[in-house]
């Protein structure tokens, strides 16, 4: 049974929504990659990242990095430069624009860099949490069945509580979505934004 919401201990991880993810401009747009269920989740999520502010819950944002290496070539894990060969030299660097979450959800409390799917991977994510008495997070972004899955999974095993927004999150398809949302029922409650939107008042 998942715990019931709790505004005192929750907070908003917005995973990912980056402006090289869903900007025309960023990365993945230049090289028309994207999709509408992607693109619509900014304006779907601001007003309950506008709740949450209004009733002092924390809004963090997990930021995907590609770090910079030998002769700022940024370090490209083989798998993602099969998937995505596109990726190039200054595409998600630390503190671009391309890096920074979307404006339609500014401003955000709390940024961590990740580098792999999973955003407590090798990041400050769970320190963050424990020092502000975070111990629930309502979720959302993208993608579901990559940084939401790994992000989510990870946060059952260190017992944080997680709410995972089935309207609130996207995949490069809807059936991804859908496979991926069903198969983290067993470790995350499933919710809409209209129903956490009621639960916060």
């Amino acid at each position: 049974m998942a715990a019931p919401f709790d505004m005192a201990r929750a907070g908003l991880l917005l995973v990912d929504l980056q402006n090289d993810f869903l900007d025309p401009k960023g990365a993945y747009g230049r090289a028309g990659q994207g999709a509408a269920e992607i693109a619509a989740l900014p304006a779907r999520l601001a007003p309950l990242a506008d709740a949450f502010r209004r009733k002092g819950g924390p809004v963090l944002a997990t930021q995907f990095t590609l770090v910079p290496g030998r002769g700022g070539e940024p370090i490209i894990a083989p798998h993602l430069k099969q998937l995505r060969p596109f990726l190039a030299r200054g595409d998600f660097a630390p503190g671009s624009w391309g890096q920074r979450t979307v404006d339609g959800l500014q401003p955000v409390d709390i940024a961590v860099e990740k580098v792999a799917y999973s955003a407590f991977y090798m990041s400050r994510l769970e320190w963050v949490l424990r020092k502000t008495g975070i111990s629930q997070l309502v979720v959302a972004g993208i993608v579901t069945n990559g940084g939401v899955a790994s992000t989510v999974r990870e946060a059952h095993v260190r017992d944080i509580d997680a709410i995972v927004l089935e309207d609130g999150c996207a995949a490069f398809s809807p059936e991804t979505h859908r496979t991926a949302i069903d198969a983290l029922r067993p470790v995350a409650r499933i919710a809409t934004i209209a129903e956490m939107l009621a639960e916060i008042g």
